[in-house]
């Protein structure tokens, strides 16, 4: 179970190191497996690929002997930018990369297929193709995504959409390959089909939830599985009347964690976000899962 880390931002709007030092402490503190730096949870659409350079720098810096696990995402509208962030990755010491489709234009399946064997062939990483149709605007076909996980280098794949069909046959027709699921709020769904793992937002707050739930699903506890799931469904309900990543960050300013606000113009959907995320972070059955 890997969180996909926030991004530490000053008032201004800029990187802030000290800001994303604060979170990765709390982070870390989850008995999660271990992050996935650099994706859309940390704003990655929103920041340069300096910045993103940077942050990579930093977090493999702080993590050093946690045994924490590091995946760098590296996808970019473009294949130079992720090549550049791939190579540093390797450089760095992390461990897998893993890259949403190219995208801000409407590629064809060719032109992602091309993008992702020559991210393969850029590094000797293990990479993590993505499935997301929210970022991209379509789902990929189920032939695109069995080509893709062929590719040499190609591991696995974070799987962030709710066909769950697709899924299955994706795993039935590439079984040796890894599967991570990306919602947070259905994880248990996936697990009940087979996964490795998940990959998501809310883990960076509630990670050690999610290895509950995790633990669960493995041990066929569907009772224990399902209640653990719910009271992840409560706060992500609720996280999505305030806009999920500006929500995080006003929940993790009710706990103490200065993280900074969100860039723009990312921002909040409500005015009394705080208040909401103390409100829902009280009830007992979220309270006993916080760091």
């Amino acid at each position: 179970m890997y969180a996909a880390l926030m991004t530490g931002l000053s008032d201004a709007g800029e990187f802030d190191p000290q800001r994303q030092r604060n979170i990765n402490d709390y982070v870390l503190r989850q008995g999660l497996a271990g992050l996935y730096v650099g994706g859309s949870s940390g704003e990655s659409g929103l920041l340069t690929v300096d910045e993103l350079l940077a942050q990579q720098e930093l977090v493999v810096a702080h993590a050093a002997g946690s045994g924490t696990t590091l995946i760098a995402h590296v996808g970019m509208p473009n294949l130079r930018d992720s090549v550049r962030l791939a190579r540093q990755a390797e450089k760095l010491g992390y461990h897998a990369l893993s890259a949403l489709p190219p995208h801000s234009y409407p590629f064809s399946d060719e032109e992602v297929f091309a993008y992702y064997q020559a991210l393969a062939a850029a590094t000797d990483l293990p990479l993590i193709v993505y499935e997301i149709p929210l970022r991209t605007g379509r789902p990929l076909p189920l032939a695109l995504l069995v080509r893709l996980l062929d590719l040499a280098n190609v591991v696995g794949i974070k799987y962030t959409s709710t066909d769950l069909f697709k899924y299955s046959l994706l795993r039935k027709r590439q079984p040796q390959k890894l599967f991570y699921y990306g919602f947070d709020e259905i994880y248990a769904a996936a697990g009940m089909l087979g996964t490795e793992g998940g990959i998501g937002t809310t883990y960076n707050l509630l990670g050690k939830l999610y290895v509950a739930v995790d633990r669960a699903v493995r041990a066929g506890d569907l009772g224990r599985a399902r209640a653990l799931q719910m009271v992840s469904q409560d706060f992500v309900e609720a996280l999505l009347e305030t806009g999920v990543l500006p929500g995080m960050k006003a929940a993790f300013r009710v706990i103490g964690v200065d993280c900074g606000p969100t860039r723009a113009p990312m921002a909040l959907a409500v005015a009394d976000a705080e208040a909401r995320m103390r409100e829902v972070l009280a009830r007992p059955a979220v309270r006993e899962w916080l760091a």
